[in-house]
């Protein structure tokens, strides 16, 4: 019988071992997602350091995440960076967010006020997908944009999304291969690093008939109570009735939409 107790003693301090082991893996895990997030990108040497640990069990923590493709390599650099995975599990969390029903009386009003058709979208991979839609009295369209999936190089709200990435995540989506739509989809990852520069400073995109022949759209993005960019605001509608002039109103009629959206999700200035 002592034998036996002594036994499942033993069996017991293994599992409670284990189970610590496997904690603390976790732990490192997420240390390195962080870690990865708050430097853009860090060599095998530079995340033990942080970790505290040797460099083979940062390797081997990074071996697992690139697995799941949630840390990505540049292979001529050996410098890691987050991966694709992240931004898969960000846009499911952000689809999660209470954006759509805090959203609705803000989309409602901004349609009422613009005349115009009135999307939110949120981040689904390397994609943009709308939870929200409301339509002004001079939309000229009946087309239902809600849960359908736009590109976010073509779309005024892809390109809000975008521009609130991180370099390294936005490296990701620009170094895969752009599809044209029309005529003026920008499909060149180096015009599109400008654009999303221009897109960050003046805090609104614009675009004009490149997801789609006679429409133009602005967007505004939607901040969480941390400011990462959760979300966006867009107005779309035919091109004879969007001059520059008309854009530039609807710009501003954006942002204040958005952010009045973001301070319901927590987002103080």
């Amino acid at each position: 019988m002592a034998s036996k107790s002594n036994a499942e003693g033993s069996d017991e301090v293994r599992r409670s071992k284990g189970a610590a082991s496997a904690v603390q893996s976790v732990d490192r895990a997420v240390s390195v997602l962080e870690i990865l997030a708050r430097l853009g990108e860090a060599g095998v040497t530079e995340i033990a350091d942080e970790l505290d640990v040797h460099k083979s069990t940062a390797f081997r923590l990074l071996g697992v995440l690139e697995n799941r493709g949630l840390v990505g390599q540049a292979k001529d650099r050996g410098k890691y960076y987050l991966g694709a995975g992240v931004l898969r599990l960000a846009g499911a969390a952000a689809g999660r967010l209470d954006i759509s029903q805090e959203s609705a009386p803000v989309v409602r009003e901004l349609a009422d006020d613009a005349g115009e058709t009135v999307n939110i979208a949120v981040l689904d991979d390397d994609g943009a997908v709308n939870v929200m839609q409301a339509r002004g009295a001079a939309s000229v369209t009946a087309q239902n944009w809600l849960g359908r999936r736009t590109p976010l190089h073509a779309t005024s709200s892809g390109k809000v999304l975008l521009a609130g990435l991180s370099t390294p995540m936005q490296e990701i989506v620009l170094a895969r291969r752009l599809p044209r739509f029309t005529e003026r989809t920008v499909t060149s990852a180096a015009e599109l690093r400008a654009q999303l520069a221009d897109i960050a400073a003046q805090g609104y995109a614009v675009v004009a008939e490149e997801m789609e022949v006679g429409l133009s759209a602005v967007a505004a993005p939607v901040r969480a109570h941390d400011g990462q960019v959760i979300g966006a605001v867009s107005i779309s509608g035919p091109v004879y009735r969007m001059d520059e002039e008309r854009l530039r109103e609807l710009a501003k009629s954006a942002v204040d939409a958005a952010g009045e959206l973001s301070y319901r999700m927590g987002y103080r200035t």
